[in-house]
């Protein structure tokens, strides 16, 4: 069974045999038929608004990994794991895929969301992400919803300000906290790493005492007996959580 299947809510999900591609229909109705397929399929060469919806500046794409814990995986092994859900170029096409997905607090297991701007894979060794890093913030259960809802709409919304530096977001439920990160491309810019994290504590709401640590993907990278992408999550001390009412 796959388990990606199961972080949609129904069958709504319009995930169609990528064969459709291969369909050509009349001149007058291609452009509708363009339009319709990219809200279906996640394959498609080219996602682009429909008439009338709100565009955003980037294109984005949501995946989904899940892993049984303490079973080492190499990056090969995590990049066959991790499964594309779909890419949307405007607001609508974003909810039409969200308003169908699980709740990251009602996720069950070793699961991950990632929301990574299209064409950006959630790895390290991405070419957009090797030179980069992440905030990371540790969640206590019950927060990691709102939290993720939070986050993607301040990233999809443009509201960090830092250019072309954020490269996507991913959640990650665990069994006793869940995690929240962003990810950008350039770790040694400070001043960008800084306007990240203040913003982060805004579109969070995040008490002054919160601990939020900068991760390079290098350093992650270097690390012996790799996990994967998220392996540094489970390296760092335990620290007090984030506990909002």
């Amino acid at each position: 069974v796959n388990n990606w299947f199961f972080v949609l809510k129904d069958d709504d999900s319009g995930d169609h045999d990528q064969n459709e591609e291969n369909s050509t229909p009349k001149d007058g109705e291609k452009e509708k038929t363009e339009r319709d397929k990219s809200q279906s399929s996640s394959k498609r060469k080219a996602v682009v608004p429909g008439p009338a919806e709100h565009p955003l500046q980037y294109n984005y794409t949501f995946w989904y990994s899940r892993r049984t814990p303490g079973r080492p995986t190499s990056s090969q092994s995590y990049e066959q794991n991790i499964k594309q859900i779909g890419t949307f170029a405007s607001v609508e096409q974003f909810w039409r895929f969200y308003s169908h997905m699980v709740r990251p607090g009602d996720l069950t297991g070793h699961s991950d969301f990632h929301l990574f701007k299209e064409g950006i894979k959630p790895m390290w060794e991405d070419d957009a992400n090797k030179n980069g890093g992440k905030w990371i913030i540790r969640l206590r259960k019950g927060l990691a919803s709102r939290c993720w809802e939070n986050l993607i709409l301040a990233m999809l919304g443009e509201q960090f300000m830092v250019g072309e530096e954020i490269c996507g977001a991913v959640v990650s439920v665990r069994f006793q906290e869940d995690i929240i990160s962003i990810w950008n491309k350039t770790a040694s810019d400070q001043a960008t790493t800084a306007r990240i994290r203040d913003t982060l504590r805004r579109v969070l709401n995040l008490p002054p005492n919160t601990i939020m640590e900068y991760k390079t993907h290098t350093d992650s990278i270097k690390m012996p007996g790799r996990l994967g992408p998220q392996r540094l999550l489970f390296q760092n001390l335990w620290k007090p959580r984030l506990n909002v009412p």
